[in-house]
């Protein structure tokens, strides 16, 4: 029989109210509690606690103040990326951050997802120890040489593709593909880039 976590990975339905599940998050937690703590200037300090949240991370990577996630062992960031401040991961399942990325303050990468109908959404025999409600997560993927403006907001299953633009205060619902520069709610391709442009 498959954990929560395995089904969470899987993309299926899953209790995040498992023991688990549980220890994952308030790990997490505590990591994130003490790296925005951390002087911003000890950069050493910071680089250590990045290493020990994250899944997984590259060189020349910088995290502003404050960083927020879910559980942090399902990021994963490349080399020389710059997360500025005030973003928040909700990685139930894989984020994968290429190279060369740029992610403006305020972004938003969201994993996980809900039901829209209600009688889907909540549980229905509820009992303590476990999630109220119906959870499914998707990978989303940033591949190199990205830039995600200010206040973006991308959903799960999405994969951006390499050298686009996403501008500030998108909501990708969608895939955006390589090469463009895509804005709005919902977010679509409003011109395509020149190679190495």
């Amino acid at each position: 029989m498959r954990t929560e976590l395995e089904k969470c990975l899987a993309g299926e339905p899953f209790n995040g109210g498992t023991p688990e599940l549980d220890a994952m998050a308030t790990r997490a937690k505590r990591l994130i509690q003490r790296l925005n703590a951390t002087d911003y200037a000890d950069t050493e300090a910071r680089q250590a606690l990045l290493r020990e949240l994250l899944g997984g991370m590259g060189e020349g990577v910088g995290v502003g103040m404050d960083f927020h996630c879910q559980y942090g062992s399902h990021i994963f960031v490349g080399d020389r990326v710059i997360i500025n401040m005030n973003c928040t991961f909700i990685d139930d399942n894989r984020i994968d951050i290429g190279n060369d990325v740029l992610i403006a303050p305020n972004v938003q990468i969201y994993t996980a997802t809900h039901p829209t109908d209600v009688r889907e959404r909540m549980v229905a025999d509820w009992s303590p120890g476990q999630d109220i409600c119906i959870t499914r997560a998707l990978p989303v993927r940033i591949e190199d040489g990205v830039w995600i403006g200010g206040g973006a907001i991308i959903l799960p299953g999405v994969t951006i593709g390499r050298g686009t633009v996403i501008g500030a205060g998108s909501v990708v619902t969608r895939s955006v593909p390589a090469g463009c520069v895509a804005v709005g709610n919902p977010c679509r391709v409003i011109r395509r880039l020149e190679a190495g442009r």
